[in-house]
């Protein structure tokens, strides 16, 4: 990519992600008071958290059409980290539980197979 294409698209790109920082900014300067939007508002992070997050952990593994153990495992491990979240775990202890439940997976399907 040369510089004559490369400088329009990260200026395009800054601009893009100024105005998606600055909009809200300048736009709501007070407080929202429907409670519809400020729930709605309230769950944004944790959705968007995820859908980023859900295909890492299903792929994280090493799961594909021809590899049905790796699903297995991943499954293991997110049942075992939401098990743990749900208790009220730390998140440093949900993600240690979740490693060791992948291994363990991992661990019995090597002994069955």
């Amino acid at each position: 990519m040369t510089w004559q294409t490369f400088l329009p698209h990260l200026l395009v790109m800054a601009l893009v992600t100024y105005l998606i920082r600055m909009l809200p900014l300048t736009l709501m300067r007070r407080q929202i008071h429907n409670r519809f939007i400020r729930s709605f508002l309230k769950y944004v992070p944790y959705a968007v958290l995820s859908a980023m997050t859900f295909p890492d952990i299903l792929f994280s593994t090493g799961y594909t059409a021809g590899t049905p153990n790796g699903l297995i495992t991943a499954l293991v491990g997110l049942v075992a980290a939401a098990i743990a979240a749900w208790r009220g775990k730390e998140l440093l202890t949900v993600a240690i539980v979740a490693c060791l439940a992948v291994a363990a997976a991992q661990f019995a399907l090597l002994l069955i197979a």
